[in-house]
């Protein structure tokens, strides 16, 4: 029998991050372009006619606007580069111990490392909540009552992913599955 199982947790380094840290920076950038535009009198995009924009109120709203897409951008691409959320769960018989690792942002508590042992597990719980925004979450639920996630923010798990890992998780552990009905 396995004595080791890690499962991978990806963070931020998602598809969905790199697209929207690109379209809201673009965006951003001919917002602040145009309104940058409108103050100089000089035509920064090719295309448009934005320095006929009357810089008060519009040129300033559209600065505005584009500087705080640039900073949401700016955080996307830090939180990319950072990979803030990715780590693993280890679950380690021969130690008797569970890991739970994920990287967060950069200063004094960057590293979150979660240790619990294997013996203070009751269950492992499943979570799966239908509708506008889809949950499906794996727990580790605690013989103190603490429920522990083990699933990633992101993209839900198909319903058979979801079964399968808890599944297989619980047999590992030697525990009950609760929340699959």
């Amino acid at each position: 029998m396995l004595n080791i199982k890690t499962d991978k947790i990806i963070g931020s380094r998602r598809f969905s991050n790199y697209w929207w840290a690109i379209c809201i920076f673009l965006g951003g950038s001919g917002f602040f372009l145009v309104g940058l535009s409108s103050y100089l009198h000089i035509e920064l995009l090719p295309f448009t006619k934005s320095s006929e924009i009357l810089f008060i109120p519009q040129g300033i709203i559209m600065i505005f606007y584009g500087t705080i897409a640039i900073l949401i951008s700016l955080f996307l691409w830090l939180s990319i580069f950072w990979n803030i959320g990715s780590g693993y769960n280890e679950f380690n018989h021969e130690q008797g111990k569970i890991t739970i690792f994920r990287w967060g942002f950069p200063g004094k508590n960057r590293i979150l490392k979660l240790q619990y042992d294997i013996q203070d597990i009751q269950a492992i719980k499943v979570n799966i909540k239908e509708g506008i925004s889809p949950k499906r979450e794996i727990y580790l639920k605690m013989k103190d009552h603490r429920e522990i996630p083990l699933t990633p923010v992101g993209q839900p798990l198909l319903l058979s992913e979801i079964e399968e890992q808890a599944t297989f998780l619980a047999k590992f552990l030697d525990v009950i599955l609760e929340g699959m009905d």
